[in-house]
C-alpha cells in the first residue's frame, strides 16, 4: 500500500504547471485558519503533501503533529524543508492511535484522495480537545473557471477528474452541497464556509496575462465571500454533541 500512495510523489515535486494554483491556495488557507486560532498551541495535521502548510503552521504552534503513510512523501518534505520538524506520524488516518487531544486539528485537502471521507472525519472526533476547532479544505468542482468551460462546450462534467487530479490521486471534487452531506453525516455541523482562491479562467490563461501578486492576493481575498465560485472550499466543523 505504501508503494501504491509513493507513486503520487511525483505530483509533489513542483515540477508541474497546476503548482501555480496549488502554492497559492496552501499559503492562503493555513493564514486563515492561524487568524482564527489565536492562542491555540497544538494543532493536529493529516497529510503532508506539498509541505506548504506544514511549513507554515509549524511556525505558529508549539505541538505539531503530522500524519502522513507515504515514506516517499515524508522523504520529499524532509529534503523540501530541512529545517521544519514538526512530529511525523507515518500510518494510515486509519489508523492513527493516541491518548492525546488536540486544540486544533486540520484535514487539508486531503478528503478527496481517501476512500471512506465520512469514516475518517468521524474516526478523528475523539482526538479533538474540548473546545477544538476543526477545518476541512477540499477542491471545488463548481470553480467559476471549470463552470465557463462547461457553459462554453469545453468540459462535459465539471466533476470529471483530470489528468492531473489522478497523478495526485484524487477520488472525487467536492462542491458546497457535498461537502455540506458529508460533514454531516461523519456527525459534525458546518460552522463557516468560505472560498479559497476565486479562480477566473485556466491555470494557462492566467500564467499568461502575468498578474500582479497583489492582483492574485486580491483573488483569494474575494474567494472568501464565495466558495462556490472558488478553486478550493475551506469549512470550519465541529462535532455534534453526544
Amino acid at each position: 500500500m505504501n508503494h501504491q500512495l509513493d507513486t503520487h510523489v511525483k505530483a509533489y515535486e513542483r515540477q508541474s504547471i497546476y503548482d501555480f494554483d496549488n502554492l497559492l491556495q496552501l499559503k492562503w488557507y493555513p493564514k486563515r485558519i492561524i487568524e482564527r486560532t489565536s492562542g491555540a498551541n497544538s494543532l493536529l495535521e493529516l497529510g503532508l503533501g506539498h509541505g506548504v502548510t506544514t511549513e507554515i503552521f509549524n511556525h505558529h504552534f508549539k505541538r505539531h503533529v503530522v500524519i502522513d503513510a507515504s515514506p516517499a512523501v515524508i522523504a520529499n518534505f524532509h529534503q523540501l524543508y530541512p529545517a521544519c520538524r514538526p512530529e511525523i506520524v507515518q500510518t494510515y488516518f486509519e489508523n492513527f492511535a493516541s491518548a492525546e487531544q488536540f486544540e486544533v486539528m486540520v484535514f487539508g485537502y486531503i478528503l478527496e484522495h481517501v476512500e471512506n471521507p465520512v469514516q475518517i472525519m468521524a474516526l478523528f472526533k475523539p482526538f479533538l480537545a474540548p473546545g477544538g476547532r476543526v477545518f476541512v479544505t477540499v477542491p471545488n468542482a463548481a470553480v467559476l473557471n471549470r463552470r465557463l468551460g462547461h457553459l462554453a462546450g469545453m468540459l462535459s462534467d465539471m466533476t470529471e477528474l483530470s489528468e492531473h487530479d489522478l497523478l495526485l490521486g484524487h477520488r472525487r471534487y467536492y462542491t458546497v452541497d457535498t461537502l455540506e452531506t458529508d460533514i454531516e453525516a461523519a456527525g459534525y455541523k458546518l460552522v463557516s464556509m468560505e472560498g479559497i482562491y476565486l479562480k477566473p479562467l485556466t491555470t494557462a490563461q492566467i500564467l499568461s496575462l502575468n498578474l500582479d501578486e497583489r492582483i492574485l492576493d486580491a483573488l483569494c481575498q474575494v474567494g472568501v465571500d464565495y466558495p462556490e465560485l472558488s478553486c478550493g472550499l475551506l469549512a470550519e466543523i465541529s462535532p455534534n454533541a453526544s
